[in-house]
This record gives C-alpha cells, sequence and structure tokens, in this order.
C-alpha cells in the first residue's frame, strides 16, 4: 500500500482542531451566498422571523442561506436540507453549523413568499449594477412544470367523458365475464363469480363518483377541478398524451448574459396574455428606457402587441397564419397590400379595396374591406375566394402589428437568438428538478418555489460571468 497516498487515521487525535473556514476555498459559491445574504436588508424584504417549534427562532439569514445553497446544489427536499445541514461541511460553515428540523425548513419557505421572490429581484439589481444587463434585449418564454398534482387526481368535461366510457366498456366487459361463469357450476366458478362480482361494485361506484364529478366540474369556474393542487391546471402539449399538470413558468432572460431578469408563474396554459406583462417586468429589472422584447407566435396578441407599444417596450414576435386560405391554394391576407394613404387595399389582381363596414369581434374594432370588382368575373376569383366577394378585415392598430412584422424581417435570426437565450435556461432548470414536480402546492407557493430555482441559477450565471471573487467584491462596494 506504499505506493499509494494515505488517508489520516480516523481515530487519531488532534492536538488542535482544524478550522472550518479551512475547508471552503476562496471562490467557492458558498461564500457568494454568504456575502449576498449578509448585505441583504431582510427586514425592507419582508422577512420577519423564522418558523419555529416551541424554541427560540432561527434567524432568518439562516435559513434563506440554507435554502439559496440547497437550490444551487438541487437540494430542494426540507428532509434533504436537514440531512445536509449536519454532514455537509460547505452547509456548516454557511450557517455556524446550525441544524434546523425539516418542519421549520418546510415552515419558512411557506411563511415568506413575497419575501423570497424580492431577494431573487436584488440579486438581478446586483447584476443590473455589474453591467450584466446593459444589451437591451430579452427574450421571453414559458415553460410547463409539473405540480404535485397527478393527471389521474385532475377532471375536466373531455377527461370525465373518456373515464366514463372506460368504466362503462370495463363494466359491460365483466357482465359478459358474469354471464360465462354462471354457466358454470364447479367450485372454481363460484370463486371466479365473488370476485367479479366485487370487480363490478367498485366499477359501478366509480361511475357514481364520476357523474358527481361531472357536476362539480360543469359548476367549475374554468371548468376544470385539481384534487391534489386545487391551482394547478392541464397543461397540452405538442405531443399527443404527453400534457401534464402543472404550472406555466414565465421568464425573461437577457439576451447577452442569459441571465433571468424577470419572472411570473401562472396556472394558464397559454401565453398569448402575457407578453406586456413580462416586458413590463423585464423593463423595470434592466432599468432600460426602451427594451426589445423577443417571443415566439405563441404570445401574438394584438392588444398585448398594442400594449407594448404604449408602453415603449419595443416587441418582435411572428405573427401565426390562422386563415385557411393558403391551405386551400388561395391567396390569403398577406398577399393584399395596405395602402395607408387612401385607406384602402390592392387586390392580387390590382383592384382597390376600399372600406366597407366596421364590425365589433372579441372586443376588437375591426374594418372590412371590399371590391365590386369581385362580382365582375374576375379572372383570379378562383383563387381568391369560394363566396361572392374576396373581403379583408383590418384591425384599428393593424399598423401596430404591421411595423412588428416589418422588424422582424430586418431581423431574420430574431426567433433563433430567442430560441438560444432563454429555452436552455428552462432545460437547465428542469434538468435541476431532476425532471420531477414543484415540492410544494398552491400557486403562491410555487412561485416562492420558482424564485428560488431562479436566484440559484442567476447567482451560478453570474459567478460564471465575472467570477466569485470579483462578485463577492461588486456586492461588498
Amino acid at each position: 500500500m506504499s505506493r499509494f497516498i494515505e488517508g489520516s487515521d480516523r481515530r487519531q487525535r488532534l492536538l488542535l482542531p482544524d478550522c472550518i473556514d479551512d475547508y471552503v476555498d476562496e471562490d467557492s459559491p458558498v461564500r457568494v451566498v454568504d456575502m449576498f445574504i449578509d448585505e441583504l436588508n431582510l427586514g425592507e424584504l419582508g422577512f420577519e422571523g423564522a418558523a419555529v417549534t416551541g424554541r427560540p427562532g432561527y434567524h432568518p439569514t439562516t435559513m434563506l442561506k440554507l435554502y439559496v445553497y440547497g437550490y444551487m446544489n438541487q437540494v430542494q427536499s426540507s428532509r434533504r436540507l436537514e440531512r445536509e445541514a449536519g454532514r455537509n461541511v460547505e452547509l456548516m460553515w454557511l450557517t455556524g453549523k446550525l441544524a434546523p428540523d425539516f418542519k421549520t425548513i418546510a415552515d419558512f419557505r411557506r411563511d415568506h413568499g413575497s419575501a423570497i421572490p424580492a431577494a431573487c429581484r436584488r440579486f438581478v439589481l446586483v447584476c443590473r449594477n455589474l453591467g450584466l444587463l446593459a444589451n437591451g434585449t430579452v427574450a421571453v418564454d414559458g415553460s410547463r412544470l409539473r405540480a404535485v398534482n397527478a393527471r389521474d387526481r385532475n377532471f375536466t368535461p373531455v377527461t370525465i367523458r373518456r373515464r366514463m366510457e372506460q368504466v362503462d366498456a370495463s363494466i359491460q366487459r365483466y357482465l359478459g365475464m358474469l354471464d360465462t361463469a354462471d354457466r358454470q357450476e364447479d367450485e372454481t366458478a363460484e370463486l371466479r363469480n365473488a370476485r367479479l362480482t366485487t370487480r363490478l361494485d367498485t366499477l359501478r361506484r366509480q361511475m357514481r363518483d364520476l357523474e358527481v364529478m361531472e357536476q362539480a366540474v360543469a359548476a367549475a369556474p374554468d371548468r376544470q377541478i385539481s384534487l391534489t393542487d386545487p391551482d394547478a391546471r392541464a397543461m397540452a402539449s405538442a405531443g399527443t398524451g404527453t400534457g401534464l399538470v402543472g404550472y406555466n413558468l414565465q421568464a425573461a432572460v437577457d439576451a447577452d448574459t442569459h441571465i433571468v431578469v424577470a419572472h411570473e408563474v401562472i396556472n394558464l396554459s397559454h401565453d398569448r396574455t402575457s407578453l406586456a406583462s413580462m416586458g413590463e417586468q423585464a423593463r423595470q429589472a434592466t432599468g432600460a428606457e426602451t427594451l426589445t422584447v423577443l417571443a415566439d407566435r405563441g404570445y401574438f396578441s394584438g392588444p398585448e402587441v398594442l400594449a407594448c407599444e404604449e408602453a415603449g417596450i419595443v416587441a418582435i414576435c411572428p405573427k401565426p397564419l390562422t386563415s385557411g386560405a393558403k391551405a386551400e391554394g388561395r391567396f390569403g391576407k398577406q398577399d393584399f397590400v395596405y395602402q395607408p394613404n387612401a385607406d384602402s387595399y390592392r387586390c392580387p389582381a390590382g383592384e382597390t379595396m376600399t372600406r366597407r363596414f366596421s364590425s365589433l369581434e372579441h372586443g376588437l374594432t375591426l374594418h372590412g374591406y371590399a371590391t365590386p370588382a369581385c362580382r365582375a368575373r374576375c379572372a383570379v376569383r378562383t383563387n381568391c375566394t369560394a363566396g361572392v366577394e374576396r373581403r379583408i378585415k383590418r384591425w384599428e392598430h393593424e399598423k401596430v402589428i404591421e411595423a412588428m412584422q416589418a422588424r422582424l424581417d430586418r431581423w431574420p435570426d430574431a426567433m433563433r437568438v430567442r430560441r438560444r437565450t432563454v429555452e436552455h435556461v428552462f432545460g437547465t432548470l428542469k434538468d435541476w428538478m431532476g425532471r420531477s414536480h414543484f415540492k410544494t402546492r398552491r400557486l403562491g407557493n410555487v412561485a416562492t418555489e420558482a424564485s428560488l430555482h431562479i436566484l440559484a441559477y442567476n447567482i451560478k450565471r453570474a459567478i460564471a460571468l465575472v467570477g466569485a471573487p470579483d462578485l463577492i467584491k461588486a456586492m461588498q462596494t
């Protein structure tokens, strides 16, 4: 064994105890966590105290350090954090060898639902002061993350109808098996008969429960009920049968440094109402007077783009093609050229379409354009419309959409920049979660947990950009 490096004898007594600080490197990320939280004014952020279990409470500084370190190292469970606090040398250094029990740890996260996100925003301010958010461009996207609620514990009209059909098919199958068993007179048939009868009673009880749940879902505001986590909602995905029950995490990520400048957790399965909100949060976080926001076509909404324009936010978001004209081989709306001076359209045949009427649809004022040339046997009519004449509808604020499309045309790589900026952030967060679900329930608690994930990600990202020593120095000044 002489040719191998030998360790110390476990039973050897040391003359002087080792200093625990010697076990933590000077450039260790744990020192960044320690400095950042020590520099926070926790009372100003809303940390009034820590959870206690019949004894003096732990200081919020200690508890917040424990959580941030845990999320940076993929340890999110309160029970696992309790174990790590008693055996992890870096945690011993960070908390002063304090080891709170799991209930105290869990209660701290539950009781500081507004303070923890405020601490996350404060670190974004640190990054801003370091000049890491000076690009003026952010990418916005949303990702569906699983909740504690299983799919079998989520009910919608569609799922209830499908489950009732499955139960009914099972009942009919068992009734047929029961008839077969009745025609047999041996002892085995009697046992099978009793087993089938028990199973039929269970299925009929399930059918009655589904009928009760069907009435409850019909009375629910959004026609959906989740039993384990009442705030979790069914989220559809592109793949068939791959939907989940969870939450929609919205994030705005700096296009240069990939720092998450703003985030929000919602329980909507779509992103159409989040563009202006995320853009405004990102602008406040970065301090930019004019901010460019990149988003995919799932965010497109005329009122949202208009709200961005009015707030001084430059939105770049592709408009989805919802008309079936192109798919059917006819001219689409994009083939008609708007002439702003005359407030008219020029159709592919060269005819002028003037404004004929206005209507209100889904709260939007739309103007309709048409030309009498359609009725005069137009040469391209069969390629244009299947009706008597072709009509084009234009939103009263359509020029905002056209200006955004012009920006997208001038920046053809915009969506590629968006994709490489924000999607790897969600991939990293999901990898840290172990492809698992949130540990907490209800929207407020899940939002707090998401803030811990984002804070941990931003700290590690900032360390990768400037290094732990320089980041510590910046926080000291």
